[in-house]
């Protein structure tokens, strides 16, 4: 469906519990820098038997808008996400970032909305500036819309080859990622410092890092994430990297569907 949210048209996937007893929490999915949607639903087929699950094209990726007018700052986004919950009248509802949609999901728990249960966080973009070399930062730059680079950068950020078809999704995600997007991230997202906002985020957190992340370590979370946030603890997959919810969904499915159980006791 489209929902438009702070002058910006969103692409949004909704699929609906099936059984529902967890029904009165919603799953909301934020994707990583030069993704979409799509890269959940491997995880959200699992889950979408007992949770509403919905996952956005964040603005500028997918099939969202990218104008060059609009802004793409981490505030800017968290404003879409809160537009987003107002829209579809999310009463609770458990977040879930990955990367880029981490650091999103921080800025957005830090303003302690109301029906935010808990957060799950992949390999989360850290509060603090994204330790990317300058090399990569140049390469990446340079290389939007270009199919061997995003080829070459699937590679690099996962641990092991994966299926044709989502590989396929991969790259194709990358190259339909807006310029101002994905300009933007890079020269100034991924470099925003947002640590000193997390310390008043009250929910609990739950921090996923893959053993053979080469972006986002479990080192760097443990030191930048998890001492930063009350309460928050750190769990690592083996032989997984960067992109967990396309190289192990039904883990990851399993950590959020634990996240989410306890939530619903809990409440």
């Amino acid at each position: 469906m489209r929902i438009q949210v702070n002058g910006t048209t969103l692409n949004v996937f909704q699929k609906s519990a099936v059984r529902a007893p967890h029904s009165a929490i919603t799953l909301l999915f934020l994707h990583y820098f030069g993704g979409s949607s799509q890269s959940w639903i491997e995880v959200i087929d699992v889950l979408a038997c007992d949770y509403t699950c919905v996952a956005p094209d964040l603005r500028g990726f997918g099939d969202s808008e990218g104008s060059a007018a609009a802004s793409y700052t981490v505030k800017d986004y968290a404003d879409d996400v809160a537009a987003l919950v107002d829209d579809l009248k999310l009463k609770r509802y458990v977040l879930i970032g990955h990367s880029m949609g981490g650091k999103i999901a921080l800025q957005f728990a830090a303003r302690q909305p109301s029906g935010l249960a808990s957060l799950v966080l992949l390999a989360p973009s850290p509060p603090t500036p994204e330790p990317m070399d300058e090399e990569e930062r140049t390469r990446l730059l340079a290389g939007h819309g270009v199919r061997h680079v995003a080829e070459e950068t699937a590679r690099k950020i996962t641990a092991h080859p994966l299926a044709a078809s989502v590989s396929k999704m991969i790259v194709e995600d990358n190259l339909r990622s807006s310029r101002p997007a994905w300009l933007a991230w890079l020269d100034h997202g991924s470099r925003e410092d947002i640590s000193g906002e997390v310390s008043s985020i009250k929910v609990p957190v739950m921090v996923v890092a893959g053993a053979a992340d080469p972006v986002i370590t479990a080192t760097l979370l443990e030191r930048e994430v998890v001492r930063r946030v009350a309460g928050a603890r750190l769990a690592v997959l083996s032989n997984v990297g960067h992109l967990l919810p396309l190289e192990d969904p039904k883990t990851v499915a399993a950590l959020i569907r634990e996240r989410s159980q306890f939530t619903s006791l809990s409440s």
